[in-house]
């Protein structure tokens, strides 16, 4: 959300204003070097204006009024491109950069704009209509009848969404208390009218009846200040359908109307090319050019689609060094306002930025594509039309090793799909074994990201992360001084918990939560939020230094392949990134994600939680992932566990460039489910990176931890029957990692605390968060090869693969056996006792890894494993190798 641009005002007489506006003069870059001077409670349009009314249908911008009459109490003032009033209080700033025409009315002062603030009827509340602010317009009529009413208005709160209509010096009932609940924190046309029972208004209930045609005065006035008026339209259409833009276009019978407000367009940059960053292996270097004037929500020339900046990277050659990496880099950019939105957030500028991330140490050079052309930054293989002052830039810098360390990402690289089961860190070339939380799917919608709110507050609210700011620390990362040590908190909690992933929705509109998008609003899929993506990107580089891979999920069922309405339904209005298919939307969308956020090490998108498009969809999404992410980030696809079969089977070996499965299953059958898509995928020819990141049934998953609010640690199931955390920690994680899989992201269903809509408190899964530290610790202190290793469940008798116990193995290497209920286990070998050593391990407490915790003796086919501990393990692993193998 941008400041208002505020100026020093000097009121003029009426005349001078409309020469003024006769003369062009609607910005300080025409007609003054210093002050802007104007009355804003002025008339506009001049006496003579009278509108016509054709069809039925009537629109009008709201600035375009006859006359004011405010009493001196609340005055509609007008607020253009060019500059607002500087009236105090007005709680928020400008909004004319998306208002009709560039200019609005806003009642002024707003002395109420909660509802803990003080209400004073006849001041900043007026419940009988005509008595304070009164606009009028003249309209012609040809059609008398019932024309219902639709007002377009900015409403920010609770105590700024209410207006009175009138007609010809009356106020009928049906006019009077018009009001707006839905669509916070943007222009949203509505026609409801506010009943006792019905505080957010009824349908249809909003109109005048014109009974003569002819000339008629139509009338607003205040029920609340703070109120913000664009436009209105009379219709006759009762099923008038609510425009997405700014409505109709107004017609004039008499009269000539002033221009629209436009904003001084802004001086375009010099051309100069600033790196930024620290120039070292795996960190991130950023290009930013000082070039073409733009804002976000230009359209004639969209600096998201219309042009596009991109930055070719080309590494010199170290003939030394035989790692095969990648030495060339095509990485997209993006339009960055004035360079620092995050903390101004301002929605224009001069800023064009190329994040990059190197992956060797020597000498890089770059060289700048910027070019414009018609949708241009969504057609990678397009020339363009090259701009002149800003295109064909070069330079270069040398990138020196990481000063880092584990487990921060750009110390053990980037994360790549390597053919196998699973990621590999290519600084280290270690297996990546995942574990973090998948919910809250709500975790961006932040009270502190800019332009952030619910549209269906009730079913899903904006969060504080109150709970984790306890968690933040000197010298961690914040905006605007203060802004963020919530969320920036819980991502310190989750790292020092020893997690190293998290997961997170980057658009919902239509979905469950609907309070998550990365435009300039809910509805406008072509515009970016500058401001916004930049405070989300400081979020996800603080995770990366602290470990944490960004699971990104970039669309959910609900708005991934149908058509949404207004408030979330299914309906008749377009919708969300195009449908389904790969059109203008869902480009773009990929684009701007890949350029803001593709430079991080440890990243990988998901196409889609339980995601519900086409095969041929999915594909056309993933095929043109992998073509513009320069650095080939793992993608994977979640879907409903009923259409696994269907939806997989599709996509498996060369049929797909998939990368993996994000499983959804019951916590139960995670061993099974992992298994089966293991097994699959190494039969395509495609090995799949196969993880389980949702534990069935929606109103369940991962529990809180016994305590925890009162809660007592049982689930209970709709069959009568009921699970723990244990069992959690034995079927899920461990049935995950023992079939193979590259690891859990726990799910928290909607009737349990802290759920996946509203959870604020990680702190909630604290003795699961434990058990998942215990397991990728142990992986990796006893340097665990799970990336040469494969299920054997045969070898410890299992046939069923169903209930353990369970055996991953290395041939001759090592075997890792798990038992979930304890017990001795015999596994077929030809080892015998004076060939190997065992170790034991708790997976409960993280104790362990000792052999004097293990019996082991010889059988006829080869081991038999037990406990020998005084107090047995309610579920244990055993780690067997060849002596000679043993640290």
């Amino acid at each position: 959300m941008n400041p208002a641009l505020r100026f020093s005002f000097v009121f003029l007489p009426v005349a001078t204003i409309r020469l003024l506006v006769a003369l062009g003069c609607f910005s300080p870059a025409v007609c003054f070097s210093t002050e802007v001077t104007s009355d804003f409670a002025a008339p506009i349009a001049s006496e003579e204006v009278v509108f016509q009314e054709r069809d039925g249908l009537v629109a009008i911008e709201a600035e375009h009024f006859r006359s004011q009459n405010s009493k001196g109490i609340r005055t509609w003032m007008l607020s253009t491109l060019a500059g607002s009033p500087d009236v105090e209080p007005d709680g928020d700033p400008s909004h004319a950069e998306a208002a009709s025409g560039g200019a609005y009315l806003e009642l002024l002062p707003d002395t109420r704009r909660t509802h803990d603030d003080k209400l004073i009827k006849g001041e900043n509340f007026q419940p009988s209509p005509g008595e304070i602010g009164r606009l009028d317009y003249k309209v012609h009529f040809e059609n008398p009848g019932r024309y219902y009413v639709w007002v377009r208005a900015y409403s920010t709160g609770s105590e700024d969404n209410g207006i009175h209509v009138g007609i010809d010096g009356t106020w009928p009932e049906h006019g009077q208390r018009m009001q707006w609940c839905q669509g916070k924190h943007q222009w949203r046309w509505e026609s409801r009218q506010r009943t006792a029972k019905v505080h957010c208004g009824v349908e249809d209930e909003i109109y005048l009846d014109i009974d003569t045609p002819g000339l008629h005065t139509i009338s607003f006035c205040m029920r609340e200040d703070g109120f913000e008026f664009d436009r209105f339209i009379l219709t006759q259409d009762r099923d008038f359908q609510r425009p997405n833009d700014a409505g109709p276009e107004t017609l004039v019978r008499s009269g000539t109307l002033p221009q629209a407000f436009t904003a001084p367009r802004g001086k375009d940059g010099t051309g100069q090319v600033s790196i930024l960053g620290e120039q070292k292996k795996w960190h991130k270097t950023s290009i930013e050019l000082d070039g073409p004037f733009a804002r976000e929500l230009d359209s004639d020339l969209n600096p998201f689609l219309d042009y596009r900046m991109s930055c070719l990277f080309t590494h010199e050659e170290n003939p030394a060094d035989g790692s095969g990496r990648q030495t060339t880099f095509e990485v997209p950019g993006y339009f960055a306002a004035d360079g620092d939105a995050a903390n101004s957030s301002s929605q224009k500028g001069t800023k064009w930025r190329c994040h990059f991330m190197p992956n060797r140490t020597g000498t890089w050079k770059f060289q700048i594509s910027f070019v414009q052309g018609k949708n241009i930054a969504i057609e990678p293989e397009q020339r363009g039309k090259p701009v002149v002052g800003y295109d064909g830039g070069t330079g270069e810098f040398i990138v020196e090793g990481t000063d880092k360390i584990f487990p921060d990402f750009r110390a053990i690289g980037q994360l790549r799909y390597v053919g196998q089961h699973f990621l590999q860190a290519m600084e280290t070339g270690k297996p990546f074994f995942k574990v973090g939380p998948d919910a809250p799917e709500t975790l961006l919608a932040f009270k502190d990201f800019d332009d952030t709110f619910a549209r269906k507050p009730k079913a899903s609210r904006v969060k504080t992360w109150e709970a984790h700011e306890r968690d933040w620390n000197d010298g961690d990362p914040t905006w605007k001084q203060e802004k963020g040590k919530g969320l920036v908190g819980a991502v310190n909690y989750l790292a020092d918990k020893g997690l190293n992933a998290f997961s997170f929705l980057t658009y919902n509109v239509g979905g469950d939560g609907q309070n998550v998008w990365p435009h300039v609003s809910d509805t406008d899929r072509l515009h970016f939020d500058c401001s916004k993506l930049d405070q989300w990107g400081i979020v996800m580089d603080h995770a990366q230094s602290k470990g944490l891979m960004i699971h990104i999920k970039l669309q959910e069922t609900e708005n991934d392949d149908r058509n949404i309405g207004h408030e979330g339904e299914t309906g008749n209005v377009p919708a969300a990134l195009d449908g389904g298919d790969l059109g203008i939307e869902r480009k773009l969308y990929l684009r701007e994600l890949v350029a803001r956020f593709g430079h991080a090490p440890g990243l990988e998108w998901n196409i889609g939680e339980e995601n519900t498009q086409s095969p041929e969809q999915q594909n056309a999404m993933i095929d043109y992932l992998n073509q513009i992410d320069p650095y080939s980030h793992p993608i994977v696809l979640h879907t409903y566990p009923q259409e696994q079969n269907q939806r997989y089977d599709l996509l498996l070996g060369g049929q797909s460039k998939l990368t993996g499965a994000s499983l959804q299953n019951m916590w139960d059958q995670t061993h099974r489910r992992t298994l089966h898509w293991v097994n699959a995928s190494a039969d395509s020819g495609r090995p799949w990176v196969v993880a389980n990141d949702e534990q069935g049934q929606a109103d369940q998953g991962v529990p809180p931890d016994a305590g925890y609010d009162g809660f007592d640690g049982v689930v209970k199931m709709k069959n009568d029957q009921s699970y723990t955390i244990d069992d959690i920690r034995k079927r899920t994680l461990w049935g995950n990692l023992m079939a193979g899989g590259a690891g859990v992201m726990y799910y928290f269903g909607y009737a349990l605390k802290q759920n996946d809509l509203m959870c604020e408190d990680f702190r909630s899964r604290d003795q699961s968060w434990d058990y998942c530290r215990y397991t990728v610790n142990f992986l990796r202190e006893q340097s665990i090869p799970l990336d040469r290793m494969k299920n054997m469940n045969s070898l410890v008798g299992n046939s069923s693969n169903e209930y353990g116990p369970w055996c991953l193995a290395a041939e001759n290497e090592v075997y890792l056996i798990y038992s979930p209920e304890g017990g001795a286990v015999a596994l077929s070998t030809s080892w015998k006792t004076a060939d190997c050593r065992v170790l034991a391990f708790n997976p409960k407490t993280g104790e362990g890894a000792d052999p004097d915790l293990v019996s082991c003796t010889d059988s006829e086919n080869g081991l038999i494993l037990k406990q020998t501990d005084s107090q047995p393990m309610q579920d244990w692993v055993f780690v067997v190798r060849p002596r000679e193998r043993v640290k």
